[in-house]
């Protein structure tokens, strides 16, 4: 079965590659629909990693933020027709207390292996999960929202004690996703959100309470914190937790940047505090971002972050909707058409 790949082979430059399915395997075959285009997405596109990483992992198709539907399934796990979203981790050899994200051994498609931009996709069928029930472009992002409830896993498992209070640096998509999350998990916390942009505080009406990080409270404390910055806002954003948080309390961190990040360890030791890197998910997660995501009230709320759809029926559409998405507030959802 003959399928194209949509694979960037240099900065602002893709190319279609022809590719054979082999029909003869226990894999499931997914049509793309829906998929969300990830800051890491835009950084190979544009050419922001490393020469060197580029020369090795390019040429790539980009995105692993996608949903579809199936259209062959060998074993009838799933049905011809259902909607998808497709797990981008295939993870190495299993190793008891290790979660399959962090395995070194496991692959990442659109990292260490081709995202989903492609006529069709072939995966095990344990590389999928149903999101019947889900609206399409909810659907697409469903990947971006399993990164916190990952991190909400790996924050209840740190802390031994009530959580009273939280507070999440950043005010963009992930951020506002690691709020919706803490809010369902944490009913009873008081949830504090710190940003930069008056506007985009304005879509947290779910939390307690909002800042701007430049007009912090002086008495401003909380127990626990996650930072969802990334990018240059990194450092501003620990070194202000560093300096709010209360004793022994634990820091998320979540947000990805490509410079090396100074850490005031002294106050790390002076305060007990813990220190735990999340990034990306798992199977487990997936299934649990599937049953909060059927809630119609949270799709409503996680439709408030799709800034635009953009239709892509040729490669001239791809490349406006990577220059479209630098410009829009949160999420970019690509209907791939072709």
């Amino acid at each position: 079965m003959i399928s194209y790949i949509y694979q960037l082979i240099k900065p602002k430059v893709i190319s279609v590659k022809y590719t054979n399915i082999n029909l003869n395997t226990d894999k499931v075959i997914v049509r793309p629909e829906y998929m969300s285009i990830c800051h890491a997405d835009q950084r190979y596109y544009f050419g922001l990693r490393d020469a060197a990483i580029l020369r090795k992992k390019l040429p790539m198709a980009l995105i692993h933020e996608c949903m579809g539907r199936v259209v062959y399934c060998p074993n009838n796990k799933f049905k011809v027709g259902e909607k998808v979203v497709l797990i981008p981790n295939a993870p190495g050899k299993e190793i008891s207390g290790e979660y399959e994200n962090y395995r070194l051994d496991s692959v990442f498609s659109s990292s260490g292996a081709d995202g989903f931009m492609r006529e069709f996709v072939d995966l095990p069928a344990e590389r999928l999960v149903s999101c019947e029930g889900i609206k399409p472009q909810v659907a697409a992002m469903s990947e971006f929202v399993t990164i916190p409830f990952h991190a909400a896993n790996r924050f209840e498992r740190a802390v031994q004690t009530d959580v009273k209070s939280i507070g999440i640096w950043g005010d963009g998509g992930l951020g506002y996703l690691t709020a919706l999350v803490l809010k369902n998990k944490f009913p009873n916390a008081k949830i504090s959100v710190i940003g930069m942009d008056e506007t985009k505080l304005s879509m947290f009406s779910f939390v307690n309470e909002t800042h701007l990080a430049d007009k912090l409270p002086t008495n401003f404390k909380v127990d626990h914190a996650f930072e969802c910055c990334g990018g240059g806002g990194s450092y501003y954003a620990i070194k202000q937790i560093i300096d709010t948080i209360n004793p022994q309390g634990t820091l998320m961190l979540m947000g990805v940047t490509e410079e090396e990040v100074p850490i005031a360890t002294r106050m790390v030791l002076e305060r007990g505090l813990t220190l735990v890197g999340c990034s990306r998910s798992g199977r487990l997660d997936f299934e649990n971002t599937m049953d909060f995501l059927r809630d119609k009230k949270v799709q409503n709320r996680i439709e408030r972050i799709i800034s635009e759809t953009v239709e892509i029926n040729c490669i001239d559409d791809i490349y406006r909707s990577f220059d479209r998405d630098l410009t829009n507030p949160f999420k970019t959802i690509l209907k791939w058409n072709i």
